[in-house]
């Protein structure tokens, strides 16, 4: 009994020096500084701002960074792009494109995959609006929308704000 104590003993002792050194190899994730994610938002909307006069559309552009392995905070910032309502829309009622940006980042929060991708029924204040990109990064999760256009350019402007947070990093 003793020999087989020992052996365990042992056996234990050689996996906590194991994952100690183990740990140690490894650099802990350190969080992004507020002036860096301001400096990486503010870059996603220029270019974002820059992809919406190449294409000719107007709406409201969002960019957040969602620190961790799923979204439980974010930082944020939007900037209108020529306006942020369209009280015309074929509706009657017009449209609120700051919300409906918002609505596509909550989406893709919850969901993890690119707005108006999800299948099922969505969640009651979900529409499934095309138009919203994300990314797991290194440390947390790029979420960028657009609202003011087609699915198509709301997604061609969430991408370039994408790639510019993405290349900030």
């Amino acid at each position: 009994m003793k020999i087989q104590m020992s052996r365990a003993h042992f056996a234990l002792a050689a996996m906590i020096v194991l994952c100690t050194f183990t740990t140690l190899g490894q650099k802990a994730s350190k969080p992004m500084s507020p002036k860096k994610l301001d400096a990486l938002e503010q870059t996603a909307l220029t270019a974002m701002k820059a992809k919406a006069a190449e294409l000719k559309v107007t709406g409201v552009a969002v960019a957040s960074f969602a620190p961790g392995e799923k979204v439980e905070s974010w930082t944020s910032q939007m900037a209108v792009v020529g306006r942020m309502t369209d009280p015309g829309a074929s509706n009657g009622k017009g449209n609120n494109m700051l919300g409906i940006a918002y609505d596509k980042s909550a989406e893709m929060a919850r969901t993890l995959v690119n707005s108006g991708t999800t299948k099922g029924e969505p969640m009651v204040a979900e529409f499934y609006w095309q138009g919203g990109a994300i990314e797991k990064v290194k440390g947390g999760w790029l979420i960028v929308a657009f609202s003011g256009a087609t699915g198509e350019q709301d997604f061609a402007v969430s991408q370039a704000g994408l790639a510019a947070m993405k290349a900030g990093l």
